[in-house]
């Protein structure tokens, strides 16, 4: 099975950072979400109780990260990858993290993991 469920570029607005000065400001994150999940059952079905909720997932990541507060993106990477495993079912997930701004040079900055099997 190569299906999977994506969210790309959801921005949150929270703490992050290990200077004193980021730590009392929001700054953006844009977090992209490549989730493994076989979509043949909602496909047969019509019914969004066998999908995956992409709008559940975006509300519980958003709500973890501004709670959560990290120093580190690995952290965060780390944190977000083993709340989706866990409370969703998500046997893989690729996760990018990006900190816009953060190197005022470049276009963007961030981490990329990959957590659990690729089925």
């Amino acid at each position: 099975m190569a299906d999977s469920v994506f969210i790309d570029g959801l921005a949150v607005e929270t703490v992050i950072g290990v200077y004193d000065w980021e730590r009392e400001i929001t700054q953006r994150l844009l977090v992209d979400l490549e989730m493994a999940w076989d979509n043949r059952v909602p496909a047969a079905s019509d019914d969004v109780a066998d999908a995956l909720d992409y709008a559940a997932v975006s509300e519980r990541v958003t709500q973890r990260l501004q709670a959560l507060k990290p120093e580190l993106l690995e952290t965060a990477a780390e944190v977000l990858a083993q709340m989706l495993m866990e409370e969703f079912g998500v046997r893989w997930l690729r996760l990018t993290l990006n900190k816009p701004g953060a190197v005022p040079s470049a276009r963007n900055v961030g981490i990329r993991i990959e957590r659990g099997e690729r089925p």
